[in-house]
């Protein structure tokens, strides 16, 4: 006797096919290798920011045309948080004080920076002749 075949017992079997394909069949998830070469050839940069009167708290330390950075603590020290790789660069910069610009050589694994004050001057004088109104509001 024979049986006949139905669309529905035909989409079955190709389910169950397609399930046990994909179920022995080992996937490869795609790995970024630009990222795990730059994290294998960074390294991790320390550093101590300073003045002429000694180490500075809260300087800014970024790396250039990025996001990432961090901030020196009390003693001026700071650790960057992204491993580094030669040709990088980082700003340091501080408020009241020439942003400088170090480049991380081969041999770079400790940055000792001394940052100079900036000096701004301001054209003009102070106009003393109107005295200053305020507007009343009621």
């Amino acid at each position: 006797m024979k049986t006949q075949v139905t669309f529905t017992r035909k989409l079955w079997i190709a389910t169950i096919l397609m399930v046990v394909a994909f179920t022995f069949n080992p996937m490869y998830g795609q790995s970024d290798t630009k990222t795990t070469a730059e994290a294998q050839s960074g390294r991790t940069i320390k550093g101590i920011v300073s003045n002429e009167s000694g180490p500075l708290d809260g300087v800014n330390i970024t790396l250039k045309d990025s996001n990432s950075g961090t901030v020196t603590n009390a003693k001026g020290e700071f650790t960057f948080p992204k491993p580094l790789k030669t040709g990088d660069v980082l700003l340091i910069s501080y408020l009241g004080y020439q942003t400088a610009a170090v480049k991380i050589k081969a041999n770079t694994s400790f940055i000792r920076t001394a940052l100079t004050e900036e000096i701004l001057e301001f054209m003009g004088s102070l106009n003393s002749n109107k005295r200053y109104k305020s507007k009343r509001t009621n």
